[in-house]
């Protein structure tokens, strides 16, 4: 049976069991700072755990998953997986046990006909009420009932003697028997064995304790059922394999793998298999908008894809190809992701940017190892070689065997003990930010008193309302007085609250005299907090008052939302349809829009996408707003930000002919009102990401009227009108640069003329000469000129020049031919250019620095004449 299908078969079971099917979360979740990706179905549901009514007590899900805590198995076993799906079904203050069991035994027996003689179920050791729902209702054999203690059968795993705090509670897992041919062989084999014979498919979660200081469990008032079953190893199942990766959810990627790569590749299946895992996480990440980075999420995602030329390049691929796998992952998943069809090659392109950077840092790694390593050639330094081994490993995707060879070639010494245990160390954050943690659920007072407070902002900026709760230092109170800080929950309101990019409403919720400020409006759930300080008199609970937002400032955001969805417009236009939103900002002050592209956006293309804007805004196009269906509007062809879940009912904003989004923001009613649209900024923030800042109405005017300044102060300064100052200034730079190579010349000439002096005065050491001099008003080309004539002259020379130029610090060293090969000038430089506050490079025979500290530069020139003595 296809995975599709079973899917869909789960999907439907449940549905017809009253679960409300609730679409998958993205990857990144949105409301869980516990977690790094989201790690199990159960994620997106904490609110409702913790006693939140959503409208639904049933739900059931096809959730994206990602963990990183066993890369290292990942390709080596049947089941690791960093993506994966897993179904699940949830209750919250349901039903529970007796109806959880139950129906779990009917999908897999009755539903699928999995034979109910190779099941085999396990329970916590302390939990009788499951056992006997397993013995006597379900009827399985009390010889494949297996009691199994805190690690195993209860969860969090350990809870009850390890922590934390919070909701827990015993699980029951239902494994399928692979057959006596599977395994160690033993006869008393059983699910307690890890020999790989039984396969676990789904797991029971029976949330029904909280977890207190001491490890005591109090029952929760409301008990709760939180399943998973990995859709991977339940189609391993129902296809009949007993690998994950010989099911058709990898089957074709691996066809796709094969053949690409020699023959002699294929004998390596842990590397394939490896392959065929991280294309599918990678793709899914980029995907729910997680790009190649090097923070947090973004870091997991480029570790992946530079893991993956890696194994490419041990199977005998050295070219990029890892993103020719992105189609086939697109094809095998369309079903029920048909989306990633339409965005494959803005995801093969993205993952090809990231393989062309990696290969290339591969293909110079020497250079990258010796500006590592240089410190330790002469000074050995095992513990810390180890550490910056790993970061090599670590960070930039450096085979441990690749810098070991190096080091051994060059005399290094390197601890394995300090890199093993640095890796140890990232194994563990890996586990802390990867894995389900036992305190997901939070422990904040989720009563606002209302399930929803109505919205009313679209089409009102003021409003009259009923105060239903006031929360002041975390918990409810009954009355707020001037000078409180607290957070107040009206019935309806007029704020909007931060969320899609945009930022907050501000404002004031008043009675009489009495005025509280509000300062942010936030969302819990469908309740808007609306958090701010009471200024003038007091308010209580049940007060009627008037929510106003203040209206200038509301314009203002509303003028740069409505340019934001013109920009992305405009982008399309001018360089393409696979420009996708990657991320935005629309506050009162500006907008920023982040999109995918993979070139620099030149001025004249920049330039016309301000025009597009300007033009729609000169058309004044009324807006038209509508709520619709999801599906609808994705058919209708809105677009829609792949980072975010969207409910089933979406607000799709048009402008008529130019533009059609998916919005739940607050907008202009026509375009006219934006008033002027103004790029200020465009710059890349990662790989095949660009981003856009730009300003509108008066902001955008402000600008244009300051740099209006500008430009007639240039017109005064320099005597010519306004439309003769380019003119004007090209002359006037022609005649400077000529002015300057003039005395440029006469200054190396007054140099050569007094070549003779300075090497007879330089210090002889050894067979070199020393020449070391602070030259007064030089800039980097007649430093590097002085340095070339003086090794013209003196081939035995070492020098070493310095000056400053417009608060800089500026230092060359230079090795005559005869000295080449005994001192290293980039070594050298290196050394000492931390002390004029900068950095430098080049060739062993020449090398120079700048930095922001000129103070220092007799400090530096004595330091390098030490150097060279003691290295002569």
């Amino acid at each position: 049976m296809e995975a599709s299908i079973l899917r869909e078969k789960f999907l439907n079971f449940f549905k017809a069991k009253k679960h409300k099917l609730v679409e998958s979360d993205t990857l990144q979740p949105k409301d869980d700072p516990t977690v790094l990706f989201t790690p199990a179905g159960m994620n997106q549901f904490k609110k409702e755990f913790m006693g939140y009514d959503s409208g639904f007590s049933r739900a059931a899900t096809c959730q994206r998953c990602l963990r990183t805590d066993d890369l290292d198995k990942v390709g080596k076993t049947s089941g690791h997986h960093t993506f994966f799906e897993m179904l699940g079904n949830f209750s919250f203050g349901d039903y529970f046990k007796k109806e959880a069991i139950a129906w779990a035994w009917e999908f897999l027996t009755v539903e699928l006909q999995i034979d109910k003689n190779r099941l085999w179920v396990s329970v916590y050791r302390d939990d009788d009420e499951a056992y006997k729902i397993w013995r006597d209702t379900i009827k399985v054999p009390v010889e494949k009932i297996i009691k199994l203690g805190d690690k195993e059968n209860f969860w969090p795993s350990e809870a009850k003697e390890k922590g934390p705090n919070g909701p827990c509670g015993p699980c029951s897992e239902i494994f399928f028997d692979r057959g006596k041919d599977s395994g160690c062989g033993s006869k008393d084999c059983n699910p307690a064995c890890s020999c790989g014979r039984f396969m676990e498919v789904w797991n029971l979660v029976f949330t029904q304790f909280n977890r207190k200081d001491g490890g005591k469990l109090e029952p929760l008032p409301n008990k709760n059922i939180d399943t998973g079953m990995g859709l991977e190893r339940l189609a391993a199942v129902m296809q009949g394999v007993a690998n994950n990766f010989e099911t058709d959810l990898f089957s074709p990627i691996i066809k796709e793998i094969n053949a690409a790569i020699p023959d002699k590749g294929r004998e390596n299946k842990t590397l394939v298999y490896a392959l065929a895992d991280h294309i599918r996480a990678v793709v899914f990440s980029i995907y729910d908008g997680i790009l190649p980075s090097n923070e947090a999420r973004g870091y997991v995602v480029r570790k992946l894809i530079r893991k993956s030329v890696l194994h490419l390049r041990a199977l005998g691929i050295t070219e990029p190809s890892f993103y020719k796998l992105v189609p086939i992952v697109a094809l095998v998943m369309s079903t029920y992701y048909p989306e990633l069809k339409k965005r494959q090659e803005n995801i093969a392109e993205i993952i090809l940017v990231e393989e062309n950077n990696f290969i290339t840092a591969l293909n110079s790694s020497h250079a990258l190892f010796k500006d590592k390593f240089h410190g330790f050639l002469e000074r050995q330094d095992p513990e810390t070689v180890g550490k910056i081994t790993f970061q090599l490993y670590d960070t930039y995707g450096m085979p441990l065997e690749l810098t070991q060879s190096w080091l051994e070639k060059h005399g290094v010494s390197l601890s394995m003990q300090a890199f093993n245990q640095e890796l140890s160390l990232q194994k563990n954050r890996s586990k802390q930010q990867s894995n389900m943690k036992g305190d997901v659920f939070g422990s904040g007072d989720l009563d606002y008193g209302s399930k929803e407070t109505r919205f009313l902002g679209y089409t009102k900026l003021n409003t009259k309302a009923k105060l239903i709760r006031i929360i002041k230092a975390g918990a409810k109170a009954s009355k707020i007085s001037k000078g409180d800080e607290a957070i107040i929950v009206l019935d309806k309101t007029v704020f909007y609250a931060e969320g899609g990019g945009q930022v907050t409403d501000t404002g004031e919720i008043v009675k009489g005299k009495n005025v509280f400020q509000v300062s942010e409006a936030k969302r819990a759930g469908k309740v808007v907090l609306h958090i701010g300080k009471v200024t003038q008199g007091s308010f209580k609970t049940s007060d009627e008052v008037n929510a106003v937002v203040d209206a200038q400032r509301r314009m203002a955001i509303a003028r740069n939302h409505t340019a934001t969805h013109i920009l992305q417009a405009g982008l399309r236009k001018v360089l393409g349809p696979h420009v996708q939103q990657q991320g935005s900002l629309v506050a009162e002050d500006k907008l920023r829009f982040d999109f995918t592209h993979f070139k620099d956006i030149d001025e004249e293309q920049l330039a016309r996408v301000e025009e597009f804007v300007n033009n729609e805004i000169l058309n004044n196009i009324t807006l038209d707003v509508k709520e619709s269906t999801l599906a609808q509007a994705k058919k209708s062809g809105a677009l829609a930000f792949f980072g975010d879940k969207y409910e089933a009912k979406v607000r799709v904003v048009s402008i008529h002919g130019t533009s059609m989004e998916l919005c739940g923001g607050t907008h202009l009613n026509a375009t006219g009102q934006i008033g002027i649209f103004k790029i200020t900024q465009e710059s890349s923030v990662a790989s095949g990401v660009r981003r856009i800042e730009a300003v509108t109405g008066a902001v955008a005017y402000k600008i244009i009227k300051e740099e209006e300044g500008v430009v007639a102060e240039l017109s005064a300064m320099l005597g010519v009108p306004k439309q003769n100052l380019i003119p004007e200034i090209e002359k006037r730079s022609n005649r400077l640069k000529e002015l300057e190579k003039q005395l440029s010349n006469q200054m190396v000439d007054a140099l050569k003329s007094s070549l003779d002096n300075v090497i007879r005065e330089a210090e002889t050491v050894k067979d070199a000469r020393l020449i070391v001099k602070l030259l007064p008003n030089m800039d980097m080309e007649l430093l590097r000129k002085n340095v070339d004539l003086i090794k013209e002259k003196c081939d035995n020379s070492l020098i070493a020049l310095a000056s400053s130029s417009q608060g800089r610090a500026l230092l060359v060293v230079g090795v005559g031919p005869a000295l080449a090969g005994r001192l290293d000038a980039v070594k050298l430089i290196r050394e000492v250019s931390g002390m004029i506050g900068g950095s430098g490079g080049g060739r062993p025979d020449f090398a120079q620095a700048g930095g922001n500290k000129p103070q220092n530069i007799p400090q530096a020139l004595e330091e390098i004449k030490t150097r060279i003595r003691n290295l002569l």
